[in-house]
């Protein structure tokens, strides 16, 4: 840190940081947030921001709402930041938290032997933060630095809610959601009478990636669904030596995502695995949990499956795990070229897991994007007969050019 900046944050510092011998008319009860529910009470206003160094919380995790509820206003996200990105080391028993653009890049460049090509970078530097630290003297957490000056613009503030850090299902939410899904109601359906309920879709505070997730996470599964499936693969393996399956459960011992592949299909990716399709758009199960397809063509022209697998959601940290599987299964046998829907967190695993291997959208996927977006049928007719025609690149280059004039 330069001396410009230390004397700045000493200065915000002596400002907004009580010491033990100030007035104790600071400690307004005004401004003590000690439930969820004072938070609620809040009007963030424009000129909001000069009173935050004056708000004292009796609780570290009130302090983090407080600011949550503050960056949602303001049109940003906020994070908790790491121990070892706290500048003030000299002082103790505080915390940070900042921005999601906060505090520089990424140093995508400090292994040597890196080999995963870079994520988009979404960080700007921004310093915009609130550091709070514990005074024991009145036992509560004070703030003693405020930032507010961006670098980058704010997203309009009825879009808040998209940001990853504010969408968030209340447990009210989550009850209704698992009730009517007992009725056959699918979860997009239960999306929009949710939407309807709270006057709009901007005002839900999540989307329907966020309650299949949460669906997964809420299930409870009967222990003889999980133990009666494993029973079924364990005897299948004594006929078929060959057969690799692997489960992995949660902390609660419940079954969360399922991989097998049989003999057959292992030595079909031997085969005919140099070009896979990573397809996860099934959901039609009894406990709403995607099933992954990993498939191919044989030399019939001939679709065939390589593995399945059950998940209990979509997360990056899931697709890894998957796909680390697929590779002890096929004895490490990579792809040459992965096909799959485009799913940013699909596209970030087989970055990670399969640097060197070339990715690429399903044309059905594209197909159908266009005639969804593109509402001129002659267009996505000639499309559709681009994308599925056998060319020459060169001619497939001026028929595009053509499409597109």
């Amino acid at each position: 840190m330069n001396l410009k900046k230390t004397s700045e944050m000493n200065l915000l510092r002596e400002h907004f940081f009580l010491e033990s011998d100030q007035s104790e008319d600071i400690l307004e009860a005004a401004y003590a947030v000690d439930s969820v529910q004072d938070i609620t009470t809040l009007k963030f206003s424009e000129n909001f921001a000069e009173k935050i160094g004056k708000y004292h919380f009796s609780t570290l995790q009130l302090a983090f709402d407080f600011y949550m509820k503050y960056s949602k206003s303001k049109g940003f996200s906020a994070r908790r930041a790491r121990p070892s990105r706290i500048v003030l080391v000299r002082f103790t028993n505080k915390s940070l938290y900042v921005i999601g653009k906060d505090l520089g890049w990424r140093n995508i460049t400090r292994w040597k032997k890196r080999k995963k090509e870079p994520r988009l970078e979404t960080r700007t530097g921004c310093d915009v933060r609130m550091d709070v630290k514990f005074v024991p003297e009145s036992g509560r957490w004070h703030t003693f630095y405020f930032s507010d000056e961006h670098n980058h613009d704010l997203l309009d503030t009825q879009f808040s809610f998209m940001l990853p850090a504010h969408r968030k299902m209340s447990e009210a939410d989550i009850m209704q959601m698992m009730n009517i899904l007992k009725s056959g109601i699918s979860t997009l359906q239960i999306f929009g009478l949710l939407a309807s309920q709270a006057g709009g879709y901007e005002f839900v505070g999540y989307g329907p990636r966020d309650m299949y997730n949460e669906i997964a996470r809420q299930r409870r599964q009967i222990p003889g669904d999980a133990a009666r499936v494993l029973k079924k693969l364990e005897d299948m393996r004594l006929k078929d030596p060959q057969l690799y399956f692997k489960a992995c459960h949660d902390s609660r011992g419940l079954l969360r995502n399922l991989f097998w592949s049989d003999g057959i299909s292992q030595l079909d990716y031997q085969l005919f695995g140099d070009v896979i399709a990573f397809d996860a758009t099934y959901k039609k199960n009894k406990y709403s949990c995607p099933l992954v397809i990993f498939s191919g063509v044989n030399h019939h022209n001939q679709t065939i499956v390589f593995a399945a697998v059950l998940i209990a959601d979509e997360t990056t940290d899931t697709y890894i795990w998957l796909l680390r599987q697929l590779m002890f299964a096929m004895r490490g046998k990579t792809p040459t070229s992965i096909i799959t829907d485009g799913a940013m967190a699909i596209r970030n695993t087989v970055r990670d897991v399969f640097s060197e291997v070339r990715h690429r959208l399903c044309a059905w996927h594209l197909i159908r994007n266009a005639t969804s977006n593109v509402g001129n049928p002659s267009f996505t007719s000639k499309f559709r007969k681009i994308m599925l025609g056998d060319y020459e690149i060169p001619v497939f280059k001026r028929k595009w050019v053509q499409l597109i004039e």
